[in-house]
């Protein structure tokens, strides 16, 4: 493009984008950064076009007709479509104030295009009275920026006298930094917000762990409430088990006095065995069968004796089978309990560490 033939008459600065091909309905942005987006009058064919160059090459390279119609979608952005390049674009600025402006010289520049093409058709002078610049009157002047307090820039071409190269040269300059510092400054701006938006990120991460850890925290207090419960009710029932073992220890701490009493029986019957075969002078019939009958009943008395000491016998085994899994079991809850406390205690640790460590 010919700085000669071609003038910036309006720049701003905006987040480019185009209309998928494929779908017609997503936006496709150009880039991450905004783009300056300029009008420029070409003097020589007198049309106007808004261009952006992104890098090397043309984002946007739009001739302005009188068709065109530019719309506001929102409060900061707006489209226009180009049936010559089949495709619409659309623009984010950075408030509303710069899209108003931008909109507003759209429909100027689309006048001054639709004046120029009915003086060409008129064959009268080509003149662009909606920008107050005759085609053949546009210098090749630089561009002078007006900037703003907390606005973008905004360029103008100067109508007035043409600065000397010397001058020409130090604008050039300035323009230069100028650029090279929106550069930078730009590239902070987003590194910035990167970081911004990494700390948000993180920051949501740590509340969600957080959360999380909460959840695990009444979980964990939950079931260490629930295996203290647990470990009363063994505590309980072992309580409740122990006095029947002491009730069954009685009877045998009286084993020996049963097999006392049975020996002492064993040996009356002897007795009475040696009585009856023995030789006596006087056999009485009706004392041999007495006596029969109380050997009878010692034995009987003695066998069951013996069944009551080999049930009692069982009974307190059975007693100390109980007891000791009753012991054991009290055990493996305690254990358990003791490993969900220290559960519980490392993730009350980890929890006031993150409580430390968050912003």
């Amino acid at each position: 493009m010919s700085t000669a033939r071609e003038q910036p008459i309006f720049s701003t600065r905006a987040h480019v984008f185009q209309i998928d091909p494929a779908t017609k309905r997503n936006w496709i942005p150009a880039g991450k950064h905004a783009l300056t987006v300029s009008y420029f009058y070409d003097a020589t064919r007198n049309v106007y076009r808004i261009i952006s160059i992104g890098g090397a090459k043309a984002i946007i390279n739009s001739t302005v007709t009188p068709n065109m119609t530019f719309t506001k979608t929102s409060q900061k952005f707006g489209q226009w479509a180009d049936s010559r390049a089949n495709t619409v674009y659309g623009l984010g600025f950075a408030s509303e104030q710069h899209l108003t402006q931008f909109a507003e010289k759209f429909q100027e520049v689309k006048e001054a295009a639709r004046l120029a093409r009915e003086k060409s058709q008129d064959g009268g002078e080509l003149t662009s009275p909606a920008l107050g610049l005759a085609s053949h009157q546009v210098p090749p002047s630089p561009l002078v920026s007006a900037n703003g307090p907390g606005e973008e820039k905004l360029f103008r071409s100067q109508s007035a006298d043409a600065p000397g190269p010397t001058e020409r040269e130090r604008l050039k300059k300035m323009l230069s930094e100028g650029s090279v510092g929106e550069v930078q400054w730009e590239a902070e701006f987003f590194a910035l917000q990167d970081s911004n938006n990494k700390l948000a990120g993180a920051l949501r991460e740590a509340n969600a762990a957080a959360a999380q850890w909460r959840q695990q925290l009444e979980a964990q207090r939950a079931e260490a409430e629930r295996l203290r419960q647990r470990v009363a009710e063994l505590e309980a029932q072992a309580a409740a088990e122990t006095a029947p073992v002491v009730e069954k220890e009685v009877p045998s701490q009286s084993l020996e006095q049963l097999e006392a009493l049975v020996q002492t029986k064993d040996q009356e019957i002897q007795t009475l065995k040696n009585q009856t075969g023995g030789p006596r002078e006087t056999p009485d019939a009706t004392e041999r069968e007495e006596t029969q009958q109380k050997v009878q009943d010692l034995e009987t008395r003695n066998a069951e004796l013996e069944h009551q000491l080999r049930a009692t016998e069982r009974s307190l085994e059975e007693a100390r089978a109980e007891r000791e899994r009753a012991r054991a079991e009290v055990g493996r809850a305690a254990q358990l309990l003791d490993v969900r406390l220290f559960e519980l205690s490392e993730l009350r640790e980890g929890l006031a560490r993150l409580a430390e460590a968050a912003p």
